[in-house]
C-alpha cells in the first residue's frame, strides 16, 4: 500500500503571519494536495503570555484567502495538555525521562563556568539515573522539571528532503527538558507527541528548526514513532537581505489584502519563493499543485522582491474576469466614496482600467473620474486648455458622436474623421477632449473612456466647452 500522505503547518500564534510565514503553510499544502493527502493546522499556542486569539484569527483567515483549505483543524496545543502529561508519566515509568531538581540559579552558574572555561553551556547530567551512581539528596519544597534522557554517544542521522543528508553528534545535545515545574510540556517534546498522534509523514518547515530536528528524532524514537520525512525550507529574505520578520518592516496578510493584492497572485509569488518548475513564472493553483514536488524546493535563501510581486499582481489583475473583478474592487471603491450603483457601469469601468492597474485600490482611484460631477469649467480655464482653433473640430466632432454607434469603433472612426477633415493630430483633438470631459489630461484611450461614461453624458459635457 502506498503511504497516505499528512503534512501540517503549526505555527505559534504570537504574532501576526506574514508572507514567509505563509509559505511555509503552503509548500505543505501543496504536498498534501499533489498526493491526495491530508493537510492540518496545528496552533501551537503553549506560549500562554504571547499567544492570542487575534493572531489565531489572522493565520485562519490569511490562509483561507489564499485558498489553503484544510483537512484537519484547526488543532490547539493548549486542548491536549492532558495527553502531553501522558507520555510524560509513561516516559518517567519506562526510564526514559527523569525529574531534575537543580534550580535555574544552579544551571546559571554552571552555564557560566562552563563558559568561562570555553565549554559548551549545557546540562551535566547531574540528577540523570545511572546504574551504580548516587543521586543528591531531593531538596524539599521544590518541583523538579522532568528531563528526556538523551542518548549518549552516536549521532542523529537524517537525509533532509531539501537539505541533503544531516548528522548531529549526540554529544551535542544535553538532556532536553520535557516538562516544566508546573507540569506544562516544552515545544520540543509536545511537537513529537503531536506529530506522532497525528501520524505526519512529511514534515516541510522552515529551516530554523534544523537545530530542534535531532532533538525530536531522538524523543520519537525514544517513543517508538516512525520518523517522517523531514524537509526544511531555506529563509525568506526581505529586499533588504535580512530575514523576513514584523520587526524588519514585513508586511502581514491582512496588509496585502488592504493594499489591494489578488490571493491568486500573493500565491503564485510565494510558490516561486523557494522552488520552480523550469521557467513557469505566472501559473494556476491548480498548475501548482500539480507540478509541486519536494525535490524542486531550492536550497538557498530566498529574497522577497515587493517589485516583482507587484508586477505579479499587474498580470493577474489584467487578465481577471472583469465582472469578478469588480465585485473586488467594489469595496475599495466605497471606502474612497464612490456610488458604483450610480453613473457609468463600474464592470465597464473596471474592464477600461485593469490593464494599467497593479492593485484593486489603483483601479478604485482610477474609478473615482467617471463618478465625480460633471466638471464645471470657468471661461479661463477653457481658455487656458482648449485653444479657440480647435473649437470648430470640436464641434464637429460633437457632431459625429451624435450619429455614431454607440462603440469604440465607431467613435474611434469619428475622431479619424474629423483629424482628417481639420488636418490636425490627435493629441490635439483628444486632450481638450479629456479636458472638457473630466478636467484632466490624464485618461485611458478616448475612444473607450466615450463608451464608458455614456453617449449623452459626453455630449453634454462636451458642449458646455463650445457654447
Amino acid at each position: 500500500m502506498p503511504m497516505h500522505i499528512r503534512t501540517r503547518f503549526a505555527p505559534s500564534p504570537t504574532g501576526f503571519i506574514h508572507l514567509g510565514n505563509l509559505r511555509s503553510a503552503l509548500y505543505p499544502w501543496a504536498f498534501a494536495r499533489h498526493n491526495q493527502g491530508d493537510f492540518i493546522l496545528r496552533i501551537e499556542d503553549t506560549d500562554l503570555e504571547r499567544s492570542s486569539q487575534e493572531a489565531v484569527d489572522v493565520i485562519i483567515e490569511g490562509m483561507a484567502w489564499l485558498g489553503l483549505d484544510l483537512d484537519e483543524g484547526p488543532i490547539y496545543q493548549m486542548q491536549r495538555i492532558d495527553r502531553y502529561r501522558e507520555v510524560v508519566k509513561q516516559m518517567v515509568d519506562a526510564g526514559l525521562a527523569y525529574p531534575c531538581y537543580m534550580s535555574e540559579d544552579e544551571l546559571n552558574k554552571l552555564r557560566d563556568q562552563q563558559m568561562e572555561n570555553k565549554e559548551k553551556p549545557r546540562y551535566n547530567g547531574l540528577w540523570r539515573p545511572e546504574p551504580g551512581k548516587t543521586l543528591p539528596t531531593v531538596p524539599q519544597g521544590v518541583l523538579p522539571v522532568i528531563r528526556f534522557r538523551n542518548p549518549i554517544g552516536g549521532s542523529v542521522i537524517w537525509n533532509d528532503a531539501v537539505k541533503g543528508t544531516i548528522e548531529i553528534s549526540n554529544d551535542e545535545l544535553d538532556d532536553l527538558v520535557i516538562a516544566r515545574p508546573d507540569g506544562t510540556p516544552t515545544y520540543n517534546f509536545c511537537v513529537v507527541v503531536d506529530d506522532l498522534d497525528m501520524k505526519i509523514t512529511h514534515v516541510i518547515r522552515g529551516d530554523d528548526h534544523v537545530n530542534n530536528t535531532p532533538r525530536q528524532i531522538n524523543i520519537m524514537k525514544a517513543l517508538g514513532g516512525q520518523l517522517p520525512v523531514y524537509a526544511h525550507l531555506p529563509t525568506v529574505l526581505n529586499d533588504l537581505g535580512e530575514k523576513m520578520s514584523k520587526r524588519n518592516g514585513a508586511m502581514s496578510v491582512r496588509d496585502y489584502q488592504k493594499a489591494g493584492y489578488l490571493p491568486e497572485a500573493i500565491l503564485n509569488y510565494l510558490a516561486r519563493l523557494g522552488w520552480s518548475h523550469g521557467d513557469a513564472e505566472v501559473f494556476t493553483k491548480e498548475q501548482f499543485v500539480g507540478w509541486f514536488d519536494l525535490e524542486s524546493l531550492g536550497r538557498s535563501p530566498a529574497q522577497h522582491n515587493p517589485e516583482k510581486l507587484l508586477w505579479l499582481n499587474h498580470q493577474y489583475i489584467q487578465n481577471a474576469d472583469p465582472t469578478a473583478l469588480a465585485t473586488l474592487t467594489k469595496p475599495f471603491a466605497h471606502q474612497l466614496g464612490i456610488d458604483t450603483e450610480s453613473g457609468p457601469d463600474f464592470t465597464q469601468v473596471v474592464t477600461l482600467l485593469k490593464d494599467r492597474a497593479n492593485t484593486l485600490i489603483e483601479i478604485a482611484e482610477a474609478a473615482k473620474l467617471f463618478y465625480l460631477p460633471a466638471p464645471s469649467h470657468s471661461t479661463e480655464q477653457i481658455a487656458a486648455n482648449i485653444p479657440p482653433a480647435i473649437v470648430p473640430a470640436l464641434v464637429d466632432l460633437i457632431a459625429a458622436i451624435k450619429t455614431a454607434e454607440h462603440s469604440k469603433e465607431a467613435y474611434g472612426t469619428a475622431f479619424k474623421e474629423v483629424l482628417a477633415k481639420h488636418l490636425i493630430k490627435m493629441p490635439a483633438l483628444a486632450m481638450p477632449v479629456r479636458y472638457a470631459l473630466f478636467a484632466t489630461t490624464q485618461t485611458p484611450a478616448i475612444d473607450s473612456v466615450l463608451v464608458v461614461l455614456g453617449k449623452d453624458e459626453a455630449i453634454q459635457r462636451l458642449s458646455k466647452v463650445v457654447l
